[in-house]
């Protein structure tokens, strides 16, 4: 089969001591093991959805990890975690590794509580060198043996925190690796005889041990000790400039260079790391890989098999599709209609151009179009600029890497009152993905905010009607919505941009909050049918929210029940309810939201069911407060 061969099995994998018994095998059966990785990975994601392509690439490079330093005593972080599933297989997980991004199964990403071969989570790009860093300082001063190693996509490095922490960690002389996982592969390797010797020699042990007599005795040598040294020095630049141009960037920073090399060349790993061994201070081993690899589908589209559903592996299709419209294509579409009539109109990407819908913009207007990197700060402050400029940029975010730009947000829009639009996508419970990626915190960031209008469409036509008022506002504009498709129910015309009585009724106020509408229309008809009737009060603008529908409901009912898919504190409830309390002091009041620090993984429908955010549980706690 062209794609992918289902019948090498497991056999020599499954019987293994791990990671143990992996140093004991020949060539030819760590062969055979990274082809049965390869196997179970595709065998799991295509049943359980996941980060396919980048953990094809990563296999032989985990092996060899593995093989040559010691996961017991050295500390090995992957960056963003998107890498990590050889890793779980390799260290104790194989029997678990079916549970992957299940409910109450293995993460998708490495975490500490799994196992003490994780030794820090990730999640989020580009913090694996400074998490290394600090690693190897506690390591040194507690006296600790072992070294700390960070894995580091060329993606993950575009981040502007990736290049704080090499720039502390080359002045700082710590013994740190870190592991560039580079799969562009329009990087190309070195070429020529003498590159390739001048590469052997660098690491091999001998010179490795000359190399290190040499910068110890030769500038303590008196009289032509330190002209000498300055010498050798400066030829090594030159040959470094004339035959390794790419890693000259590295060794300004302080780091030795190395590479690149085949990231699937398992021989040739193992020798580079174990020379490495016996460096000290940072070094930087830049290694070609390719996304993908074992999967041909995977290996043709990398961007499309990154995170990917359930899918079928001898076709490469998802599992379940549906013509449902989901609200990133809305997005994609709307805003390209919107820029094909105001030439001012840019859209901005942090490295998600597909996920945010983008990928038609991007075609359609590329001058307008700025793909920013893994750089969401960088992105916020450039639409800031964009703005200043007289442009109307959006910047489409997930709403978990939206985090990470907050004091952009503050200091460079808001505080400027700037007409930037923030499209926040996968706002609310997003799955699968764990704690690290829900979009669950972002109204408690976003309401604080002076001049920041907050949206929270329900369904894809207000979504479109939202983004027609931002591209004219003159002020800033944030837009939440959810992943997936809309709710299945129509929504009523009636239902306006701001705050909006859609049903009436004497018992209880029902007041929800952007995707929660449609599951409060349906609750309020299933308290219907049992003698209570529900005044629900829609909200699509959470700030600045309009009052009044919702004070002259609890006027009447004398009960409200605020329902929205975010953290319970600092959400909209919390911020409407000390003004309600001031007019009506007597009124009985809930918050339904996401209660807890943490929201674990599973899928959508699997955590709204856990914090009662589905037509049943807010009927059941409707009813508490009724009651």
């Amino acid at each position: 089969m062209k794609s992918f061969d289902q019948k090498s099995g497991q056999n020599l994998l499954e019987n293994l001591q791990l990671p143990d018994q992996l140093k004991s095998l020949s060539k030819a059966e760590l062969a055979q093991v990274a082809s049965e990785i390869r196997n179970l990975i595709i065998r799991t994601v295509a049943r359980n959805g996941g980060h396919l392509a980048s953990n094809l690439g990563v296999v032989e490079l985990t092996m060899a990890l593995l093989l040559e330093f010691d996961p017991e005593n050295d500390r090995i972080i992957f960056d963003v975690g998107h890498q990590s599933y050889t890793w779980k297989i390799l260290t104790g997980r194989l029997d678990r590794f079916f549970t992957l991004r299940k409910k109450e199964g293995l993460s998708g990403f490495p975490k500490c509580c799994e196992s003490p071969f994780d030794c820090f989570n990730t999640g989020h790009s580009s913090t694996s060198i400074s998490a290394a860093l600090g690693l190897s300082r506690a390591m040194r001063r507690l006296g600790k043996a072992g070294r700390a190693v960070a894995v580091i996509g060329d993606g993950a490095l575009t981040g502007g925190m990736s290049f704080e922490a090499l720039n502390d960690a080359g002045q700082a002389r710590e013994n740190l690796l870190v592991v560039l996982n580079d799969n562009q592969m329009s990087i190309g390797r070195n070429v020529g005889g003498l590159s390739r010797h001048l590469e052997k020699l660098r690491i091999s042990p001998n010179y490795i041990r000359l190399k290190s007599g040499i910068d110890t005795v030769l500038p303590k040598t008196p009289l032509i000790g330190r002209p000498i040294y300055n010498l050798l020095q400066l030829f090594k630049r030159y040959l470094r400039q004339l035959f390794q141009r790419q890693g000259i960037f590295f060794e300004q920073l302080g780091f030795r260079y190395y590479g690149p090399i085949d990231g699937h060349d398992l021989d040739t790993l193992r020798r580079h790391l174990r020379s490495i061994r016996l460096l000290k201070g940072p070094v930087m081993l830049h290694v070609l890989t390719q996304k993908g690899k074992g999967y041909s589908f995977a290996e043709e589209s990398p961007d499309v098999y990154h995170g990917v559903a359930p899918f079928v592996i001898e076709n490469g299709v998802a599992n379940g599709i549906s013509g449902g419209r989901t609200f990133s294509e809305m997005f994609g579409r709307s805003l390209s209609d919107l820029a094909a009539k105001d030439p001012k109109i840019c859209a901005i990407s942090a490295a998600m151009t597909a996920g945010t819908g983008l990928s038609d913009f991007a075609r359609r207007f590329p001058d307008r179009f700025f793909d920013v990197g893994i750089a969401e700060q960088h992105a916020v402050t450039m639409a800031a600029g964009l703005a200043a400029g007289g442009m109307k940029p959006f910047v489409a975010l997930y709403s978990t890497f939206l985090q990470r730009a907050y004091d952009q947000l503050l200091h460079d829009i808001c505080l400027q009152e700037l007409p930037v639009v923030l499209s926040i996508d996968r706002a609310g419970l997003v799955g699968e993905d764990g704690e690290t990626h829900q979009g669950i915190y972002d109204l408690s960031l976003l309401l604080p905010l002076p001049g920041l209008e907050v949206f929270c469409p329900p369904d894809c036509r207000r979504l479109g009607e939202v983004l027609a008022y931002a591209a004219t506002a003159e002020h800033p504009v944030a837009i939440r919505y959810p992943r997936g498709q809309e709710w299945p129910d129509p929504l009523p015309e009636q239902l306006s941009l701001r705050t909006t009585q859609l049903k009436g009724g004497k018992d209880i106020s029902i007041v929800a909050l952007g995707t929660m509408i449609g599951p409060c229309l349906r609750a309020a008809a299933l308290l219907a049918d049992q003698g209570f009737q529900a005044e629900v009060i829609a909200v699509v603008c959470a700030k600045p929210a309009d009052l009044q529908p919702i004070f002259r409901s609890v006027a009447i009912t004398g009960r409200v029940l605020f329902v929205e898919e975010v953290v319970t504190t600092g959400g909209f409830g919390q911020m409407i309810l000390p003004a309600l309390l001031a007019q009506k002091p007597t009124i009985r009041a809930s918050i339904l939201a996401v209660d807890g620090d943490k929201v674990s993984q599973g899928s959508r429908q699997q955590l709204l069911e856990i914090h009662g955010l589905t037509p049943e549980g807010i009927v059941a706690r409707a009813k508490n407060l009724m009651l």
